[in-house]
């Protein structure tokens, strides 16, 4: 039905727009799911089981954050490395704005 209705769309003139095409791409990725197998401590499926009977998408969310969080550390890191790599004169103009604006 969804392939006749886009055929339709198509041939009527109308072409789907981009925000239509990525908007179809994460539902596409969202929706498919690949079967894993892993092997846990029974402790931690007790403990999974207790916050959530869906391990799959507490698994998940899971490790779609600790993901987020890598990313997230690896920014700052970059960021430390570029603030240190410019210490010497940052703290020059630091200094510099601080004896302008000495009070008499």
């Amino acid at each position: 039905m969804a392939q006749r209705q886009e055929n339709a769309d198509c041939s009527e003139g109308r072409s789907l727009g981009s925000s239509a095409l990525q908007a179809d791409n994460l539902r596409y990725i969202y929706l498919v799911r690949i079967k894993t197998s892993i092997t846990l401590p029974s402790d931690l499926i007790t403990q999974l089981d207790r916050i959530d009977k869906n391990r799959s998408a507490l698994l998940e969310r899971a490790a779609r954050a600790y993901l987020a969080r890598l990313e997230s550390d690896e920014r700052d890191r970059r960021d430390v490395e570029i603030i240190n790599r410019n210490a010497e004169r940052l703290n020059r103009e630091a200094m510099d704005t601080l004896e302008y604006q000495q009070l008499p």
